[in-house]
């Protein structure tokens, strides 16, 4: 079982990896929006993860916590990208 949440933790950093690419080569802001959404995502799965391997109940809450962070950060970002937009224009 000990392999079964390694090989899931290494596929959700590589998941954060990628997304460290996209927002990197990111040809849009919108895709460099959805790549925080999916860092916060993976964050938050990472925490799960973690959280049945230690049997940590504590990091489940960190998990809740982080994922109205999460949230609230998308919303702000999309208002602050609404309003630039509407500048340019």
């Amino acid at each position: 079982m000990n392999a079964f949440f390694i090989i899931v933790i290494i596929f959700l950093l590589f998941n954060i990896a990628l997304g460290l690419y996209r927002v990197w080569r990111g040809p849009t802001v919108a895709d460099r929006l959805l790549t925080t959404q999916l860092f916060g995502t993976t964050g938050i799965a990472i925490l799960i993860v973690l959280a049945g391997y230690l049997k940590e109940l504590t990091l489940l809450n960190v998990a809740v916590t982080f994922n109205v962070l999460a949230v609230l950060l998308v919303i702000c970002l999309v208002q602050v990208w609404k309003k630039k937009k509407g500048e340019a224009q």
